[in-house]
């Protein structure tokens, strides 16, 4: 044991420089910020599945991880849209979806935000408009903010939300839109 702490002792105790700081924590911040100017409370998510491959949700469901952690940036998903503030939707709207999308759209309160998550809740991706699809989730439901990629990350995600829930852009500018 004495031969062990002589060589804890000569060796010091070894560390790791800090890490540099993370764009993501910066967006976090301004997303709480935001949510409590806005709302004053936690911001309701639903998110709807409208027929993608399960790819957008799983970093959705990365969202609530240790790393990025919704819960304690104001935000949480709610399993009803009549609670909810926002809607996440991802994939392409598939024919079956196509009328529990609108009611799901119908049955959230106002003022309210939809988000369409991945390439194909944006432009309907590989799927396209077909028999099967309607295509993009805006040829159903009207969209505030896209959120493209294949799946999008999570700090993708996170921008998404912060853009939907920032002041409305004046008339005549561009559609918003994450990167």
């Amino acid at each position: 044991m004495w031969k062990t702490l002589r060589q804890i002792h000569r060796a010091g105790i070894p560390t790791e420089s800090p890490p540099s700081s993370d764009e993501t924590l910066r967006i976090a911040t301004a997303l709480q910020t935001r949510i409590l100017e806005v709302l004053g409370r936690a911001l309701c998510i639903r998110a709807v599945d409208a027929g993608s491959c399960n790819g957008c949700e799983l970093e959705i469901h990365a969202l609530g991880n240790p790393i990025y952690n919704l819960e304690a940036l104001g935000i949480r998903f709610v399993a009803s849209p009549r609670h909810a503030d926002l809607l996440l939707v991802t994939g392409p709207v598939s024919r079956n979806m196509e009328v529990a999308l609108r009611r799901t759209y119908d049955a959230t309160p106002d003022p309210k935000l939809v988000v369409a998550i991945g390439d194909c809740g944006c432009t309907g991706g590989i799927f396209g408009e077909g028999y099967a699809t309607r295509g993009r989730v805006s040829n159903v439901i009207p969209v505030d903010v896209a959120v493209p990629g294949c799946p999008p990350s999570p700090r993708q995600i996170l921008a998404g939300i912060l853009t939907a829930i920032s002041p409305q852009e004046p008339a005549g500018s561009a559609s918003r839109g994450a990167t």
